[in-house]
């Protein structure tokens, strides 16, 4: 019936399960530090689910990220560790693109923390360097507000030699129709009207609101699609500085049937683009793709 493209699920949540180390702040990237050998683990897992993307594990391999823990000389190894694992899981399983992933500045669920749109197109400019070249597009996840999208967008269109761009923004976990800034989510039409991206997602969001989400985004007039988490919720813990995912609480009811019955209403909508976020492992990407292929489409 209908081509889909099928991302993978959680990368850092998943590494930092397997690795059965504590969590901090550095998140998945201390994983990729002590355990590389894990990330391509975790991209294997979802090849064989039937997923036809490896998002790199480079969210938060950022130099204002790493500088807090003197770091951030090490960006550019980190990003070719990162971007070398998903590589081989990709030539492995003889199919799908690698998506070079680059989340917000600052930290997650922070709007408020974003930088102005002239100093963030600065600051993306080392990471987008270093991935350009070796992923097939830029990812650009989490994004809370008109302003954090808008500096992403701009960046990719000054540093990104024409590379494609897919934008994903995070929404209230209680309204899909609101950006975590609050502000509403039709708000970023004439951003994507001005710098055209590939494709415009939803995701890190409750999939319970993705729908409302999407029924907006749908207008764009652009290819689009979800992504959505597995968290009871983003706590105030989590907001914090320096926090750890110990302060994010995982849901008990969001079963890969679960999940799946999301995400193929999505789907229905006119979503083409589908898969998961923080919570959402090989189990519910297995699921999802068994019930794509049920209802006939094809995963591309």
């Amino acid at each position: 019936m209908t081509k889909i493209t099928l991302l993978d699920g959680s990368i850092g949540q998943e590494l930092v399960k397997r690795s059965g180390d504590r969590a901090t702040p550095l998140w998945s990237t201390q994983v990729m530090i002590d355990h590389p050998h894990i990330v391509r683990e975790v991209h294997d897992a979802y090849f064989a689910a039937g997923a036809t993307v490896a998002t790199t594990n480079t969210y938060a391999v950022l130099r204002d990220r790493l500088m807090r823990v003197e770091l951030h000389e090490e960006v550019g190894r980190l990003t070719e560790t990162a971007v070398t694992m998903a590589r081989e899981a990709q030539r492995h399983a003889g199919k799908g693109l690698v998506a070079g992933a680059l989340g917000p500045l600052g930290a997650s669920y922070r709007p408020d923390l974003c930088p102005p749109v002239a100093d963030a197109v600065q600051l993306y400019e080392e990471p987008i360097a270093n991935l350009r070249d070796h992923v097939d597009l830029l990812l650009f996840e989490t994004m809370a507000s008109v302003e954090q999208a808008e500096g992403a967008l701009v960046a990719a269109a000054q540093h990104g030699n024409g590379l494609p761009v897919w934008l994903a923004v995070t929404v209230e976990d209680e309204d899909g129709t609101r950006l975590r800034s609050g502000e509403k989510l039709d708000l970023i039409a004439p951003l994507v009207e001005r710098h055209k991206p590939a494709a415009v997602l939803i995701n890190c969001s409750p999939p319970e609101v993705i729908a409302a989400g999407l029924e907006i985004i749908g207008t764009f007039g652009l290819p689009y699609g979800a992504y959505g988490n597995g968290f009871t919720r983003i706590s105030e813990g989590f907001l914090k500085d320096a926090p750890t995912v110990d302060a994010l609480e995982q849901r008990t009811d969001l079963t890969p049937d679960a999940y799946a019955g999301f995400a193929m209403g999505w789907v229905e909508q006119g979503a083409t683009i589908v898969g998961g976020c923080c919570e959402v492992g090989p189990d519910h990407i297995s699921e999802l793709a068994g019930r794509l292929r049920s209802a006939g489409h094809e995963i591309v």
